[in-house]
């Protein structure tokens, strides 16, 4: 775990720096610097948008991770060279559609908020620079260097954003402006994270293609079923909603959701290595190896994951009182998106292991059919229970998808994540929201925020480091203490 950690580490610092300006951003500069309807909108453009993401980019981040491991020096550049060049299958052909029927794919996504109508092209582009930037992203990865793509990742767009929404404060630019100028960000981290990839490893453009093209392309095509099932399952919600209610409900969803996500930072960080590790080790056939970083990336990540879920449930009402009146009515939304993102910590890096196997096929179209369950739950709970049924429909797309991978990984690998450690986790963070629950401060929001934190801080690291409930987070606190 000693690469593992060392770069989660410094992508879950990155991660989480970004996270902070994100929270600045979406708590307090987009809720009180652009109306509700516009904030709306531009979540809608930037689900849209990621839905759109893993068709453009082919599944090649992930072929790219998969197989380049497995060629020698001189079949690199072939195998390079392909990745470059195989987004565009789709990219044309659906840059081509949106120019043809840009009316028509207006007039479906503004059926219910006719201000969506004009931004079909601004859906594509940032679409086709985020599958892009996947791309130069994973071709940084193989090279075991994520900490940099992590950054571009995170920071950059987030810092971009504030830039704008404090011009748009000023009144130096427009809501339009800014919605162009959000085109160009993602535009232009795609094109740093080019520049940087190739400093890694210059391609050298060869089409003479591996010998295995046609296993790569085959792969690649069955992943964009997996990438899509995974999008859908995070975005298609807001995208949903705009069809059904008001687009500014978008924007209070969206800060909800904003909120849960945080649970997810440190899944998200050490899924950058362990995802080249783990196609690494299948490739080695390393299946011991395998089964002792799967038990001990969830034990880690349900520590964490549970720990922030703790956090943001007992300090949520001094969270909303920060917030404008019209974005307080979102604890249901929380406590379910919340718990879905729990239990895909909980996971470890099932998702590495089955998407580098062997395996792969069959999970792929398991997500075809629960990323088409999750869109039927949405179309029956959002308009029965509006803001609530579209996260109890998350909620359950993700129990149901992340139970079967967690079945599969035990039938075919025989491994699962679960130890006697996850239950005295698990133990624990019942015993920390018992304990905390009835604690109510009299003081400011931030003020009660701090303590409360602290003192919940100290308890839970405590326990784990008084009963050495995990080796890895008892070295760090170890080593943290200089011990």
């Amino acid at each position: 775990m000693g690469i593992v950690l060392k770069q989660s580490l410094k992508n879950t610092i990155i991660t989480y720096l970004g996270f902070g300006i994100g929270a600045i951003n979406v708590l307090f500069l987009y809720t009180n610097f652009m109306a509700d309807r516009y904030y709306g909108l531009i979540n809608v453009i930037l689900s849209a948008s990621a839905v759109l993401m893993p068709l453009l980019a082919f599944g090649v981040p992930n072929a790219l991770v998969k197989f380049y491991s497995s060629f020698e020096q001189r079949a690199q550049d072939g195998f390079l060279t392909l990745m470059l060049f195989l987004p565009l299958v789709m990219v044309l052909p659906i840059a081509a559609v949106s120019y043809v029927a840009n009316e028509t794919i207006g007039d479906f996504l503004s059926r219910e908020n006719p201000m969506v109508k004009e931004y079909v092209w601004h859906i594509f582009l940032i679409g086709m620079a985020m599958a892009y930037f996947e791309v130069f992203y994973a071709w940084a990865k193989v090279r075991m260097k994520s900490v940099f793509g992590n950054f571009m990742k995170e920071i950059f767009c987030r810092v971009g954003q504030t830039v704008l929404l404090f011009l748009l404060y000023f009144q130096v630019i427009s809501v339009y402006f800014f919605i162009n100028a959000l085109v160009g960000l993602y535009l232009a981290r795609m094109a740093v994270m080019k520049i940087y990839a190739y400093r890694l490893r210059m391609p050298g453009l060869s089409f003479a293609f591996p010998e295995n093209t046609r296993d790569v392309i085959k792969y690649s095509a069955l992943i964009i079923l997996g990438g899509s099932t995974a999008i859908i399952l995070l975005e298609i919600d807001k995208v949903m909603l705009n069809q059904f209610i008001k687009i500014e409900n978008v924007a209070y969803y969206s800060v909800a959701g904003f909120m849960a996500s945080a649970i997810a930072v440190p899944s998200r960080a050490m899924h950058q290595i362990t995802y080249p590790l783990t196609a690494r080790l299948l490739n080695e056939k390393e299946g011991t190896a395998l089964h002792v970083l799967y038990r001990k990336s969830s034990l880690t990540l349900f520590i964490i994951s549970g720990l922030l879920f703790a956090l943001l449930l007992l300090n949520l009402n001094d969270i909303y009182s920060l917030l404008p009146e019209s974005y307080r009515n979102g604890l249901v939304i929380v406590f379910w998106i919340g718990l879905a993102k729990v239990y895909d910590s909980f996971l470890g890096n099932n998702n590495s292991i089955l998407y580098n196997s062997d395996y792969y096929r069959a999970v792929l179209f398991m997500g075809v059919l629960l990323a088409l369950l999750t869109i039927l739950l949405n179309l029956w709970l959002i308009p029965k229970y509006g803001l609530n049924g579209a996260a109890v429909a998350s909620f359950a797309a993700f129990f149901i998808f992340n139970t079967s991978k967690l079945v599969f990984v035990k039938i075919k690998f025989g491994m699962l994540p679960i130890t006697g450690e996850t239950f005295k986790v698990l133990a624990l963070l019942l015993i920390t929201l018992a304990l905390f629950h009835y604690l109510q401060l009299p003081f400011h929001a931030v003020v009660n925020i701090v303590l409360k934190s602290t003192l919940m801080l100290v308890f839970y690291i405590g326990v784990l480091y008084r009963f050495k409930i995990s080796e890895d987070v008892f070295g760090l606190i170890s080593k943290l203490l200089g011990k």
